[in-house]
């Protein structure tokens, strides 16, 4: 007769397949919660203790970590020495093991009492995890109950062969990775603010790509939370490694207003378009307005549901990707016949983002990690006027349109907003002049009129030229961080030139 240990947290489904188990001729051996639900449900269950031979102790902290379970668990089959050893120390073989580990992560969201928090590290449940991984040539491990009902259908056909069994194992070592990762993370984010001396960014599988940047690479998504397994749908097409960068960067710059009526048109991760009006239609044809041609073949952002009407105006080029709160079903019907554009919605009245703590990027030999950057509520707000002249309620609503864009946008970059539509922006230049001076010109060869609007800088004016070409361009008023050994003078070229100045004294780089 074979022998299943089972031990979890999570009951979901366990009796099911404890009852399966029974029903195969599986000697089952429980321990403590478990045990007790399968006696309920008239389940045949030998309790732990019957085989260990000793008693749970210290409040459950000791119960599992026995001779005779983990004997029972790695003694090597295919060896005569081991068979041999466990038949003189009398350990019976245990060929499944199915364990789920206390619930750490849901503690820590629910208390900061450190003494229960501890008391949810599972000690036990990963050490017998690791040992049926280490022999599962032998022992078949199951960490997930989503497995339960392929496990039993895959012990009745016999089809329990070593490839399966090493996808277990696999998915075994890593269950037990992952949750030491939390508790490690945790411990630094509670006492070394975050940064220890070891980093872990640990992400669940969601779906492979086609390809990742280019088509000889491979690629993946992975996801923090059930992010994207609980948010994202997909609607139409498929989404490529190239298009979850672009959408990451638009769906940020579109939902960075709340409930407003933002569209945010992107192409290859920069923001070529933004609109907020009174309808997203409106918002729609005002963005597109701003760079018609990068729009071709881009990302539109819609903080909203798209109707149909919207649908048949964005028909009418080719948007590569449209990512929005919700699609009516004639919208998606709009589409239907386009075979190249891709829908995605996340099932919410409006755009949605994850909010991450901290950020990182990938360098040569490692990577480097840091707090998210974020626009705090009243970051705009609390700017402060440095220039004579103040602005009036509608340029202060564009300087903060203006300046969420630039925070969200690759520096270098320049930022202009009218009437609460972006109208130029330059980006990714290695002088600030650079994209000022191409972010007019590329506006200045589309017809649109700039005079007006408000500028917004991700990082300070290092010389009074910027301010100075602006002025020449019509703008209004300008927002940048401050912090300039030159600042004396970019302010009074803004007197000079009666313009209203705000320094908001902090820097949104974004490299």
């Amino acid at each position: 007769m074979k022998r299943a240990l089972l031990s979890v947290s999570d009951k979901e489904g366990i009796v099911q397949f404890a009852k399966a188990l029974n029903e195969m001729e599986f000697e089952i051996i429980s321990t403590g919660g478990t045990y007790r639900l399968l006696k309920e449900n008239n389940l045949k269950v030998t309790e732990i203790t019957d085989v260990t031979k000793f008693p749970e102790c210290f409040d459950g902290r000791v119960k599992t970590l026995n001779p005779y379970i983990h004997g029972g668990i790695l003694y090597r089959r295919d060896k005569d020495l081991h068979k041999n050893e466990a038949r003189k120390l009398n350990v019976q073989a245990i060929d499944l093991v199915c364990v789920n580990l206390y619930p750490f992560k849901d503690t820590i969201e629910r208390t900061e009492d450190f003494e229960e928090i501890i008391e949810n590290i599972d000690i036990g449940g990963p050490t017998m995890i690791r040992s049926a991984a280490k022999n599962f040539k032998d022992v078949l491990v199951i960490t997930d109950k989503n497995d339960y009902s392929r496990v039993i259908e895959i012990i009745k056909s016999k089809k329990d062969d070593i490839n399966y069994r090493r996808d277990l194992m696999i998915k075994a070592f890593s269950h037990t990775a992952q949750y030491d990762t939390l508790i490690s993370n945790y411990m630094n984010e509670r006492f070394n603010n975050g940064f220890g001396e070891k980093q872990f960014i640990v992400g669940n599988k969601v779906t492979k790509t086609r390809y990742g940047e280019n088509p000889h690479q491979n690629g993946a998504l992975y996801e923090f939370n059930n992010f994207y397994s609980k948010n994202f749908k997909t609607l139409k097409g498929e989404a490529s490694f190239n298009n979850l960068t672009d959408i990451n960067g638009a769906v940020k710059i579109a939902s960075a207003f709340g409930g407003e009526n933002a569209v945010c048109i992107s192409k290859h991760g920069n923001p070529c378009g933004f609109a907020m009006k009174q309808t997203l239609l409106d918002s729609y044809n005002e963005a597109l307005k701003c760079d018609p041609v990068s729009a071709y073949g881009g990302v539109a952002a819609i903080n909203g549901i798209v109707d149909e009407e919207l649908a048949l105006k964005m028909n009418e080029i080719f948007l590569e990707v449209i990512i929005a709160g919700k699609f009516t079903k004639k919208a998606i019907e709009v589409f239907s016949n386009k075979k190249r554009i891709k829908l995605f919605e996340f099932g919410k009245e409006r755009l949605i983002i994850s909010d991450d703590k901290y950020d990182f990027k990938h360098i040569n030999g490692g990577f480097v990690f840091q707090d998210s950057d974020k626009v705090k509520i009243n970051e705009i707000k609390n700017a402060k006027l440095v220039s004579e002249k103040k602005a009036s309620s509608n340029d202060f609503r564009d300087l903060e349109i203006a300046y969420k864009i630039a925070s969200l946008t690759k520096s270098n970059c320049v930022v202009y907003v009218k009437d609460s539509a972006m109208v130029a922006i330059g980006m990714g230049m290695t002088s600030r002049v650079d994209a000022a001076k191409c972010a007019l010109r590329k506006a200045k060869d589309l017809g649109l009129d700039v005079k007006g609007s408000a500028l917004a800088s991700e990082a300070f004016f290092p010389f009074r030229d910027s301010v100075d070409a602006a002025a020449e361009a019509g703008i209004s008023s300008i927002i940048e961080p401050g912090g300039s050994i030159r600042d004396d003078e970019v302010i009074k070229s803004a007197n000079e030139h009666n313009m209203s100045l705000y320094f908001s004294g902090i820097r949104h780089f974004l490299h």
